[in-house]
């Protein structure tokens, strides 16, 4: 696929995380997705498979009571079989709330997203937050 395809596949995965369309996020990606959850929390870490990368996403709607959400996504950035966008994240829990902005690169492989890979702005305050 070339650059412009690549992104295509990105976009169309973002829309789908805005809609709550869970099918499109599942049909974004690989069946051998995995998914680098930044950080030294209960989430970090390698995850793969869609079953663990779904998992990973139900506990971060669980953890914050359903109010975890992407509201803003920058331009899309690629080269070769890589897309990075900036993007800022929010989400709620009794007692805390966490607003910050973040990096997201993505590994676009037969036009599935293969490997993904996320960076924050406060990594120790994003750990607090999901435990």
């Amino acid at each position: 696929m070339n650059t412009a395809q690549n992104m295509d596949v990105v976009r169309r995965y973002f829309e789908a995380v805005a809609k709550g369309d869970l099918e499109g996020v599942g049909a974004a990606f690989s069946n051998d997705i995995e998914w680098h959850q930044p950080g030294k929390g209960t989430l970090s870490g390698l995850h793969r498979g869609k079953a663990a990368v779904f998992t990973l996403l139900g506990q971060f709607m669980q953890r914050s009571q359903g109010s975890f959400r992407i509201d803003k996504v920058g331009p899309l950035m690629a080269q070769g079989d890589l897309v990075s966008t900036s993007l800022h994240f929010c989400a709620e829990k009794p007692g805390a709330a966490i607003a910050m902005s973040g990096i997201d690169v993505l590994r676009i492989e037969n036009g599935l997203i293969r490997e993904v890979w996320l960076f924050s702005e406060d990594q120790d305050a994003e750990d607090a937050f999901w435990g």
